[in-house]
């Protein structure tokens, strides 16, 4: 018995629908799915799209016992529908130029990420300036956007700096054009302290948690100065409870490290695997597969609400507490570089700035006035 899935509107949004012969275990099964919707009109369960339900029936049912032909020429129709509208209005040879850039990027192995982010940015230059072939664009076309696309609009450097780099490597690897890569210079990088929490603030968000999986989720980014990233690819398999070590796997730069695995972080942990009982990753959706960033964020937010704290707090701000944290407390920077996987000393060296051990002793010439 196998259940076919394919993809068909229903009251005004696109749903995941599952036709299969009546049976009691299946039709249980799928009851229970987050997010499973009945239709009384079609008779047939149906849920929101999204590959961590795909994964989710794979995991549990195997691929034997699903029909997924229907399905992947509706994706891979609608995918080429989403490209063509893309390059749609493009010269030519610049849509050609613009799908090899990306074919280029993903052999090359550049993270999904940086492919995401490069191929938005030279999108935008590339149709900013279409119909014109990309072969004959300039340097002074690329001030020209600068200046008209994203001094004018006050978007930020960093996004100037996306922009620059993405045109640099796109040009980089195609001939027989005019424009001067060694006049195509990246806008300065802003330097910014980043915000850091004291002990007692992180403190107070972690026992804010009242909910088991929050409370692990954050403790663990603190404790191990995670990305968010690598928190959530977490698997259950790369805990090492034995040697006290957490195994980051390809996390950026495509490198592996190994992270302390805090003496309270532990039962912390086991608590939470015996109430949620993860499957393959640490933290789960509902439907499986791993916890979004999104939720992360939300699940910070409310704490930080929570506990009335008015500095700007991301999850990478747990991550930046937990260097500076480490430095106050003399732990040797060597160490703390290696612990975040920085591949310089010198990304490191910013939490020199923002600790406030030392600065906080420094007498004030104020201090010896009679005032």
């Amino acid at each position: 018995m196998q259940i076919k899935l394919f993809i068909q509107e229903h009251n005004g949004e696109e749903r995941i629908f599952a036709s299969f012969p009546y049976s009691d275990k299946l039709n249980k099964w799928i009851r229970n799915i987050p997010g499973a919707r009945w239709s009384n009109s079609k008779k047939l369960w149906h849920f929101h799209p999204g590959k961590q339900l795909i994964e989710l029936m794979k995991q549990k049912l195997g691929e034997n016992y699903l029909d997924l032909s229907t399905l992947q020429l509706q994706l891979d129709e609608k995918k080429k529908q989403k490209h063509e509208a893309l390059v749609s209005g493009m010269e030519k040879d610049t849509a050609t130029a613009f799908n090899y850039f990306r074919m280029w990027m993903e052999e090359k192995r550049y993270s999904d990420e940086t492919v995401k982010n490069y191929m938005q940015a030279l999108h935008q230059f590339l149709k900013y300036h279409s119909p014109t072939s990309y072969k004959v664009l300039t340097v002074e076309d690329v001030e020209r956007y600068n200046h008209n696309e994203i001094i004018k609009k006050e978007l930020s450097v960093s996004f100037q700096r996306i922009m620059i780099g993405a045109i640099k490597l796109f040009y980089s690897q195609s001939e027989g054009t005019l424009m001067n890569l060694e006049k195509l210079q990246r806008p300065s990088k802003e330097s910014r302290l980043p915000e850091i929490l004291s002990k007692q603030e992180v403190q107070q968000l972690l026992s804010s948690c009242e909910n088991l999986k929050h409370k692990a989720l954050l403790s663990l980014i603190y404790s191990c100065g995670l990305r968010i990233g690598e928190a959530l690819a977490l698997k259950i398999k790369h805990l090492d409870k034995d040697r006290h070590l957490i195994h980051i796997v390809q996390a950026k730069g495509k490198k592996d490290r190994y992270v302390n695995y805090s003496e309270k972080l532990m039962p912390l942990l086991r608590k939470y695997y015996e109430e949620w009982k993860p499957t393959e990753y640490l933290f789960e959706g509902q439907v499986g597969g791993p916890y979004t960033e999104r939720s992360a964020a939300k699940v910070l937010q409310q704490a930080v609400a929570k506990c009335k704290i008015r500095k700007r707090v991301t999850l990478h701000t747990l991550r930046h507490s937990f260097a500076t944290h480490l430095l106050e407390s003399g732990t040797d920077i060597r160490y703390i570089q290696e612990l975040l996987g920085h591949s310089s000393p010198k990304t490191t060296m910013i939490y020199t700035h923002v600790s406030s051990k030392n600065i906080a002793a420094i007498k004030s010439p104020l201090d010896d006035l009679d005032i």
